[in-house]
């Protein structure tokens, strides 16, 4: 291998570059999925919005758009729409389907919950909208690349370690954690790269649905990151690029936990500190 020349042919920023790559980023009607399709979009991706809310939709194409990216909307539930028929309206738009973000998640249950409080349906639909549309939007894309391709999985910083009151979420995420590196080992020979993104604390609307946070909160939660803020949704975002990105083709399998350096372990010694 001539090293010396291969060194002298990079152009990094390039490597960031997805010029009219195909993306599907599953709720992206606000928030973290939002920012995720705006990011894509502003380094060339064309997009496929879906959300439940035809407005959000809408105003995150228009959005896209105005990055100058294309953008197709597709309104509703994933659940009930199915990854297939995304998958195929992504490839009738635009040709090829080169990026699937599975960004779709949260909960449809309005209060905390112990374990041993948790009905069984309750613990059910929750894997199914945190996990199983993600198993379902993979394979969906997986057998729509042709020639290599990113599956990038949005989990969280719950799926990393015990998450008290918000139990079947955390479980769900622990599972996506897992099943990203299976979907890496098993898609590496088609150059399928799968990744997974966790979010630290991320004010959001879903964010909200789970943990009512008020400015005091906030400032609470804020006090236990290392870097002293909360994060937005660029913070995920640029992740969520680079994982995208010819800038990390020898990356699979790994997860990035994008937190401002929170992790179970930094929010014990902040207790202590201030103890």
């Amino acid at each position: 291998m001539d090293l010396e020349r291969n060194l002298s042919s990079v152009n990094t920023l390039k490597k960031f570059q997805l010029d009219n790559k195909a993306a599907v980023v599953t709720g992206s009607g606000q928030g973290i999925g939002r920012g995720i399709a705006l990011a894509l979009a502003d380094v060339g991706a064309n997009l496929v919005i879906n959300a439940r809310r035809e407005s959000d939709v809408a105003e995150t194409a228009q959005m896209v758009r105005d990055l100058g990216s294309e953008a197709i909307e597709i309104v509703g539930d994933i659940r009930e729409i199915g990854s297939e028929a995304i998958g195929d309206a992504c490839v009738d738009a635009f040709g090829s389907l080169d990026i699937w973000v599975n960004n779709v998640g949260g909960t449809d249950e309005k209060r905390n919950r112990t374990l041993l409080d948790t009905p069984d349906e309750i613990f059910s639909s929750q894997l199914d909208l945190n996990l199983t549309t993600a198993f379902q939007g993979s394979k969906a894309a997986a057998n729509r690349m042709h020639e290599g391709g990113c599956i990038i999985n949005i989990s969280s910083g719950a799926g990393m370690r015990g998450s008290a009151f918000t139990g079947p979420y955390a479980a769900a995420k622990a599972g996506m954690l897992n099943m990203t590196e299976t979907f890496a080992m098993e898609l590496a020979d088609r150059n399928i790269r799968v990744n997974a993104v966790s979010p630290g604390p991320v004010i959001t609307e879903a964010y909200q649905e789970m943990v009512d946070v008020n400015e005091e909160k906030a400032r609470e939660i804020a006090a236990s990151i290392p870097l002293g803020r909360l994060g937005t949704p660029d913070d995920i975002a640029t992740a969520v690029v680079f994982l995208s990105s010819d800038a990390s083709s020898w990356i699979t399998g790994q997860n990035i936990l994008v937190s401002g350096g929170r992790t179970h372990r930094t929010v014990q010694y902040q207790d202590k500190k201030s103890s």
